[in-house]
């Protein structure tokens, strides 16, 4: 961070938005996830706007575009993906992540290439969301000369819920909504290629 004999910001964002900037938009239609996580938010320095549908998203993408965003994938009227687009439309410097409840490689790969910054498998927390929004990984990787298959994408993923169970086969199997016997015959497997 600053080295000049300042304190460093704790809020300020390593690239994207201005760390002046710290609006947020959460669309999420799960009501009392949406309150929990825009309270946690606000506490955490952001100038939190909510909204529970595609439409209302987007009105307020319109309406103020936001620095940051947090965005859930399926929503009772469409595609969170189609509110990430828009906002990466009309401010390109905006970071959105897409939050889904569904562990689908191909839908997280569209939801990156439309415009999100990452996204994270639900149930997430306040801690994980503020550090993805904030990270320091460039928005617009460039892409591989020989990208990983799908299915080391799917192993990859993989792995990293298991680490982040701390390595518990079964809390792992619960988060990927997988057979248990089916997780640990994928963990005994050598990485594909």
């Amino acid at each position: 961070m600053m080295n000049d004999g300042s304190a460093p910001d704790p809020h300020a964002a390593n690239s994207g938005p201005t760390p002046e900037d710290r609006s947020l938009l959460i669309v999420d239609d799960d009501s009392a996830f949406l309150g929990r996580l825009a309270r946690a938010m606000e506490t955490r320095g952001y100038a939190v706007r909510t909204a529970s549908s595609v439409a209302e998203g987007m009105k307020a993408v319109d309406a103020s575009p936001p620095a940051f965003a947090v965005i859930d994938m399926r929503l009772g009227d469409g595609n969170g993906l189609d509110i990430i687009s828009e906002l990466k439309a009309r401010r390109p410097d905006a970071r959105g992540v897409i939050l889904t409840g569904y562990g689908n490689i191909a839908t997280a790969v569209t939801a990156v290439k439309l415009g999100a910054f990452d996204y994270l498998a639900k149930p997430a927390d306040a801690d994980e969301i503020d550090g993805a929004l904030r990270s320091a990984v460039p928005d617009h990787a460039e892409l591989p000369e020989n990208p990983m298959s799908a299915d080391r994408v799917r192993w990859e993923h993989i792995q990293r819920v298991y680490e982040l169970c701390d390595r518990n086969v079964s809390e792992t199997a619960r988060r990927l909504s997988m057979h248990r016997r089916t997780l640990q015959r994928i963990l005994a497997k050598r990485a594909p290629r």
